[in-house]
């Protein structure tokens, strides 16, 4: 069983939580369901588990009232062998887009107390894009329970778990840790092992189904296999969610992305989409790719000053894939082997450690922005916030520098600036010099 971080954050929540039921979000096929399952046979003496796509008579369960008591009446009436131990009950919903009085019901259910309640799904939130089925109407009334929910998101394997996957221990990881932490050089032996490993992790990616496969078959061809299935499913999911006269739309986007991250102005332009193509017409495919989780947008800056939301552009940004794997898959297979054998070369090869890179700073909980400093050129890769200010982070496939970025970093303001390369650990002022897999410490 491949281990995941997110085991920890249910247990922090079933510890924590009062009054609160919990929603994950995320990807399909990143492993929602399988640990909330694996969390729930493990952690309470009543466990019932109701999917809504699998089951969607189980819907009617949601049909009359709402109120707590009664929703225990109607599961008691289909699953005769559910018993409500106060206080030692876990139910879970999943799928819950597919029966949207069940997250109407979630205040009910928090209030009550009687039973922990966790729902999950893909695509929530996106109900003005719904496609038009016998539900809508359902949808269009749907009481968001704010207060009573907890959100989480959650994402496909990041490279630390990746490392467990491959029998990588906590001593061992904890060595990358004290390296970074005190910015001193790895050997070099352990740190080209490292970067090779994770040149390894953008070619698989994070997706379950796709480790398994690799961990049990040591093939590439498989791998690649396995992720087109997946890539498939996510274009499957595109025509059966969305509404008709966005399907189209979505499909071209999210099939654009890897053209998008191939150029050396990364910005998503909506002519690549379409000649001619506009945010009028595909502004709603972006959003929808968002918050489905099937892409991660980054917005640019028109100042790089505290704090960075009031200064986001939310016409100019990026597109990223989720799935750093799924990425390399929709290059190609003979982008893999580049990759594996680090013979790639041109702004692809760029596109794809920035992806890789998105995808760790946003699985550490953090929203990047970019920059493009209007008084001297050049673009800084991404900006985040920690404790101490903002960070400037640049990403190079190489080892190349970037005088932006060393510009940046010359303010008062920036206390530190990280810059991701093909190298090892190493200082100069405030530039800390860090391999890309180190992305997973920040």
């Amino acid at each position: 069983m491949l281990r995941r971080k997110f085991y920890d954050t249910l247990l922090s929540w079933k510890a924590s939580h009062k009054k609160e039921c919990l929603l994950v979000k995320g990807a399909r096929q990143i492993g929602k369901t399988f640990i909330i399952d694996y969390f729930g046979k493990r952690n309470y003496s009543s466990y019932l588990y109701i999917n809504f796509i699998l089951n969607p008579e189980y819907r009617a369960i949601f049909d009359g009232s709402l109120e707590a008591a009664d929703i225990f009446k109607a599961i008691s009436l289909q699953f005769q062998q559910f018993r409500l131990v106060e206080h030692d009950t876990l139910i879970f919903l999943d799928e819950i887009q597919n029966c949207p009085r069940a997250r109407t019901a979630l205040k009910s259910l928090a209030l009550d107390e009687r039973a922990d309640i966790i729902a999950s799904g893909s695509l929530l939130g996106i109900n003005f894009l719904d496609c038009e089925d016998s539900r809508s109407e359902e949808r269009r009334n749907e009481s968001i329970p704010v207060g009573y929910e907890r959100q989480v998101m959650m994402h496909s394997l990041d490279f630390e778990e990746y490392l467990w996957a491959n029998g990588y221990d906590e001593n061992a990881i904890d060595i990358l840790r004290s390296a970074f932490d005190t910015y001193t050089p790895l050997p070099p032996a352990g740190n080209d092992k490292m970067i090779r490993l994770f040149r390894e992790y953008m070619v698989n990616g994070g997706m379950p189904e796709v480790i398994n496969a690799f961990i049990s078959t040591n093939s590439f061809t498989e791998v690649f296999e396995t992720q087109s299935k997946i890539l498939n499913s996510n274009l499957d999911d595109i025509a059966r969610y969305a509404a008709t006269s966005e399907k189209p739309k979505i499909r071209a986007c999210y099939l654009s992305l890897p053209e998008q991250l191939a150029r050396e102005n990364k910005k998503f332009k909506f002519s690549s989409v379409e000649h001619g193509g506009s945010s009028r017409k595909f502004g709603n495919a972006v959003d929808w790719l968002r918050e489905s989780s099937l892409a991660l947008q980054c917005h640019n800056l028109s100042e790089a000053v505290l704090p960075l939301r009031i200064y986001k552009l939310h016409d100019i940004f990026k597109m990223y894939v989720s799935d750093i794997g799924i990425l390399c898959a929709m290059m190609g297979f003979a982008v893999k082997k580049a990759i594996i054998d680090n013979t790639l070369t041109g702004f692809a090869k760029g596109g794809l450690y920035e992806n890789a890179v998105m995808g760790c700073l946003v699985r550490r909980g953090y929203e990047p922005y970019y920059f493009m400093p209007k008084s001297n050129g050049g673009e800084i890769d991404f900006i985040i916030e920690q404790e101490d200010g903002i960070v400037p982070i640049e990403v190079k496939a190489g080892r190349n520098t970037s005088k932006a970025f060393d510009r940046m970093i010359e303010r008062e303001d920036i206390a530190v600036g990280y810059k991701f390369i093909n190298g090892n650990v190493g200082r100069s002022g405030k530039k800390i010099t860090l391999p890309h897999y180190m992305a997973m410490f920040l």
